[in-house]
C-alpha cells in the first residue's frame, strides 16, 4: 500500500500537463480499439473511494466504445469534438459537462483539428469494460446519428 500522501498543490503547465503526474498510455496496445489518447491520473483518494483523471487524444483521436457498470462524470476541459451517450451524439467543446450513466455506450472523438482533453470523475475501484458485439454495433447503426458518428 501507498503511505506516501500526495502533495495539496500540483502546479499545471499550459501544455495540460501536471507537477508530479504521470503521462500514460490511455490503455493497452491491443486491448481494446482506441486511438491517440492518452490519459493521466490527477487525483486518487481512499476516503472518498474516486479518481479525477485528464485523457487528451490527438486530430481524429478518439477513446474506446464501451460501456460497464460504473458512471462517470466528464468535463470537457481543452477542444471541441463530439461524444456519443447512449443513442446520442452530440458536438461537445470546452466546460461542457457531459454524464454517463452505468451501463451506456460511449465514446469521445477528437474532430476540430487540435487537441481534445477531458476531466473524468470516477469510482476508484471499477468494473472491466465490455466491448460491443457485432449485433450490438447493427443495433447502435440503427440509429442514422450514432451510424454517422461511428462511420458507417
Amino acid at each position: 500500500m501507498d503511505t506516501e500522501t500526495p502533495p495539496n498543490f500540483r502546479p499545471g503547465t499550459d501544455a495540460f500537463r501536471w507537477d508530479g503526474v504521470a503521462y500514460q498510455p490511455y490503455k493497452q496496445d491491443g486491448e481494446a480499439p482506441f486511438k491517440d489518447i492518452s490519459r493521466q491520473t490527477l487525483f486518487h483518494d481512499d476516503a472518498l473511494a474516486c479518481e479525477l483523471r485528464y485523457f487528451e487524444m490527438d486530430d481524429k483521436g478518439y477513446s474506446t466504445l464501451e460501456r460497464h457498470e460504473h458512471a462517470h462524470a466528464v468535463m470537457i476541459l481543452r477542444g471541441s469534438g463530439q461524444c456519443m451517450v447512449g443513442e446520442e451524439v452530440r458536438d461537445v467543446r470546452q466546460f461542457d459537462l457531459v454524464t454517463i450513466p452505468a451501463w451506456t455506450w460511449h465514446q469521445f472523438r477528437a474532430t476540430a483539428g487540435e487537441a481534445f482533453g477531458f476531466l473524468c470523475m470516477v469510482n476508484m475501484t471499477r468494473d472491466r469494460p465490455v466491448l460491443p458485439s457485432e449485433d450490438d454495433l447493427g443495433r447502435m447503426r440503427a440509429n442514422p446519428a450514432v451510424a454517422a458518428f461511428l462511420g458507417s
